[in-house]
């Protein structure tokens, strides 16, 4: 049917191979569960034909006899041009990635930007903050998290969002896709149990055919299923486990675990940490390597509207929930996050933060704390230090203690 292409964790572009059989078992699949009325005719698109994303709307409205709505790229990013246009057309149906959606909130009429039947969110996480606001905005719209990577054409796996299934700070990806599959399973293939994390496999009609014309990528991502001798499953790489009613909580990639001064750290859980703080609309968060190999956090935070954010006190707030070396030493508020054209957050592009941004320098006083200064400046690999920093928000860690 198609060839698209997905860059995925390694940058390295692949053309991921997808039949039409597959594509036909998706859009009647998605049809139903996403369950649309009959009168519900208006289905809006905002990503590019180059991402699988909107292929959820194109193909589905094409297949299901219903308007669809090439939204022009000047809109696409334009909260209030968007809100007009959502609103003009009276648009039933939509599918977004959760940032794009949140920055397109910030519209003058925020309840014009959704749609007036159902909301489809994929691409990432969907967090709960952001739900609220949509039932409050518009609560005739009805919310799906649609998870799933290209490999398996689109997505394979939906949840309706629904408070009574709220487990964690984001919406679980819940459950398969008729005719798909998804196992949770240990480094040797073996199924884990019941809330116990595994990798996530996913298999049935949509799987791909692989990577074209890169064998050895093929191989390794889709692997013979021990469950099926005539099958494969695609092995996502997402680290995932199984609730009790059978859905499925995502929590991170495998390779979005990180080592800060020897503690194993995921990401997600100090995103969710950020976000959780009081006048937090939208929080980020990286890993980046100093020049002797150090791993460092950054953090990226968007305030709600109307709100400026204190970061020593979101520092100190964190350090009352999360180990020390959980906390970001370097915390900066952006007016939003930079995203892709497809519309998710765009990590390369976030700035590096000024790693004492909120404090003023205060030269040391007295021979000790020059004295001390010197030797921090020394082991920490920085240009100055004032009588106020604190060691570890400059990059200390207990290996670099034993050096002063």
């Amino acid at each position: 049917a198609y060839v698209i292409y997905t860059s995925g964790s390694t940058g390295q572009p692949k053309g991921v191979v997808i039949s039409r059989g597959a594509l036909a078992n998706y859009v009647q699949a998605v049809l139903e569960r996403v369950d649309l009325p009959a009168d519900a005719s208006q289905v809006a698109m905002v990503s590019t034909v180059a991402a699988d994303l909107g292929h959820t709307s194109f193909f589905g409205a094409l297949c299901s006899g219903r308007t669809l709505h090439l939204i022009p790229a000047e809109r696409v990013f334009d909260p209030d041009a968007f809100a007009e246009y959502m609103s003009r057309h009276r648009v039933d149906a939509l599918k977004i990635v959760p940032s794009h959606l949140q920055a397109l909130l910030n519209a003058a009429t925020p309840a014009d930007v959704l749609p007036a039947r159902r909301l489809v969110v994929g691409g990432e996480a969907t967090r709960w903050p952001l739900l609220e606001r949509i039932e409050a905005l518009k609560p005739s719209c009805r919310v799906l998290n649609h998870y799933g990577p290209t490999e398996t054409t689109v997505g394979i796996l939906t949840q309706e969002a629904d408070e009574a299934l709220r487990t964690a700070g984001t919406l679980s990806v819940g459950k398969p896709l008729a005719n798909s599959s998804a196992h949770v399973l240990d480094a040797d293939l073996n199924p884990v149990p019941v809330g116990v994390v595994g990798e996530l496999y996913l298999g049935g009609a949509g799987v791909a055919r692989g990577y074209q014309a890169r064998a050895a990528q093929t191989a390794e991502r889709f692997v013979a299923n021990p469950f099926s001798a005539a099958e494969r499953l695609y092995r996502t790489g997402d680290r995932v486990k199984m609730l009790e009613d059978g859905s499925l909580e995502f929590l991170g990639r495998v390779d979005d675990q990180v080592k800060v001064r020897g503690y194993r750290v995921e990401l997600r859980e100090v995103v969710q940490a950020l976000q959780g703080q009081l006048g937090i609309a939208e929080a980020e968060v990286v890993a980046r390597e100093d020049e002797d190999g150090r791993t460092q956090l950054y953090g990226y935070v968007v305030a709600q509207a109307g709100e400026r954010i204190d970061i020593d006190g979101l520092r100190e707030a964190l350090a009352r929930t999360l180990p020390e070396y959980m906390v970001p030493p370097a915390i900066m508020q952006l007016d939003a996050l930079p995203l892709t054209a497809n519309g998710k957050v765009d990590r390369k592009a976030l700035p590096e933060p000024e790693e004492r941004e909120a404090k003023r320098y205060e030269a040391p006083r007295g021979e000790v704390e020059r004295a001390l200064a010197e030797v921090w400046e020394q082991v920490l690999r920085v240009d100055r230090v004032g009588r106020h920093d604190n060691f570890f928000e400059l990059g200390g860690d207990s290996i670099l203690t034993l050096q002063i």
